[in-house]
């Protein structure tokens, strides 16, 4: 590709670039050198959509749309995962242009629309299993868990890339190179990541009918989630049919806690970058027997001895929004005082107590609590759906 090729991009043609919305005619090449460098001429259209949802949500929420630290952490893990193709072109580009010239198959021509669309296609195809497998295989997982380290989810966030993942995504790319030329591969490989960056907002919500096609901001704050719900859910790229198709796709439903199971708690752009092959490498030496210590690299992040190759859901660790969060530190603060009016014997003890026992059935009855018995949770489920006995029982609410 070429940074000086077609330098002046208008605000028409910077704002279809974001969204995918160029047109065969104008963004067909006969040459590599010809492709222009699309992703650095976005950077002012990624400034000027970030600084436009800063505004939006502050009309809109009365907030920023996310924390300061998190979205400069965010950006210089979007300038580390640059730094490579300072020196050299792009490990995606140099083994899809070795496959073409040694071993393509035909030659579909490069000014054709139907081989444009085509390429569309199988690039918005091939980086749905590369995500997935990106997810679903440890040593790949080590690359892609930066871009969802972060608990914030706004534009910033799309930045957050991984300076190791090309080493990989090339893999699911090599197919097309046996017949599609590397000049429409290279404008559709950067057109399929400038998509996806709108879709890392909060201030879109549902887009009608356009949900059962494309990936859109809901569709990805799903993948972008912790709760089990959302885990290994919604990898498209720009189609969500992928996802419809192969049985990953989960509509968003209740509030999305975003970040990583295991939270990394640090701002350090190196940990950002590779805590995880520190601990693949730790874990790797503390697992006993040759084939499980190959199950660490190749398995699931979530693979461990005798358990199913992408872990178990049920160790998941439960993810908690801030509403949760605020009304259980608010019922321990009301059982404290409540054990203190107690022992004190006011005379108001006994209305506490029942205000937190409702509290109690209330926080229960909507998940925001669990009763420290498990076996309990069954009682509660009972007095919930037993109908009154007469028009004197109370229904409990």
């Amino acid at each position: 590709m070429n940074p000086e090729a077609q330098q002046d991009v208008s605000v028409s043609q910077g704002i279809r670039m974001m969204f995918y919305m160029m047109k065969p005619n104008e963004t067909s090449f006969q040459t590599l050198e010809e492709v222009p460098d699309y992703v650095k001429q976005a950077t002012p259209f990624f400034i000027s959509l970030i600084l436009l949802e800063l505004v939006v949500s502050w009309i809109l929420k009365g907030k920023p749309p996310g924390r300061l630290d998190d979205a400069l952490t965010s950006i210089s893990a979007g300038i580390f995962s640059r730094l490579p193709s300072l020196f050299s072109r792009s490990i995606e580009l140099t083994t899809y242009i070795y496959i073409w010239e040694n071993y393509r198959l035909i030659s579909l021509p490069w000014h054709s629309p139907w081989t444009w669309y085509l390429t569309f296609l199988g690039v918005d195809f091939g980086y749905y299993w590369f995500h997935r497998m990106a997810h679903e295989v440890n040593i790949m997982w080590a690359g892609h868990q930066t871009h969802h380290s972060s608990e914030d989810y706004n534009l910033s966030t799309a930045l957050r890339q991984s300076v190791l993942q090309i080493y990989t995504s090339w893999i699911f790319y090599s197919p097309l190179a046996l017949f599609i030329p590397p000049s429409v591969y290279a404008v559709h490989l950067q057109f399929n990541l400038l998509y996806q960056f709108w879709i890392h907002t909060e201030v879109i919500n549902n887009l009608g009918p356009l949900e059962l096609i494309i990936n859109t901001p809901s569709h990805h704050r799903v993948h972008h989630g912790r709760n089990r719900y959302c885990i290994d859910k919604n990898y498209a790229g720009v189609l969500i049919i992928w996802d419809r198709i192969f049985g990953t796709f989960e509509a968003e439903n209740e509030k999305v806690v975003y970040g990583l199971t295991h939270p990394i708690n640090t701002f350090e752009p190196f940990k950002v970058q590779f805590h995880h092959l520190v601990y693949i490498w730790t874990t790797f030496w503390a697992t006993p027997g040759f084939f499980n210590k190959f199950s660490v690299i190749f398995k699931g992040p979530g693979w461990g001895p005798g358990k199913p190759r992408l872990g178990l859901s049920e160790e998941i660790p439960e993810a908690l929004s801030q509403v949760t969060l605020l009304l259980r530190v608010g019922f321990i603060i009301l059982t404290l005082t409540s054990i203190g009016f107690l022992l004190d014997q006011r005379p108001k003890a006994a209305i506490l107590e029942t205000v937190r026992c409702l509290g109690f059935l209330m926080l229960y009855r909507f998940g925001h609590l669990k009763p420290f018995i498990p076996s309990l949770s069954f009682a509660f489920e009972l007095h919930q759906q037993e109908p009154p006995l007469s028009s004197d029982c109370s229904s409990g609410r």
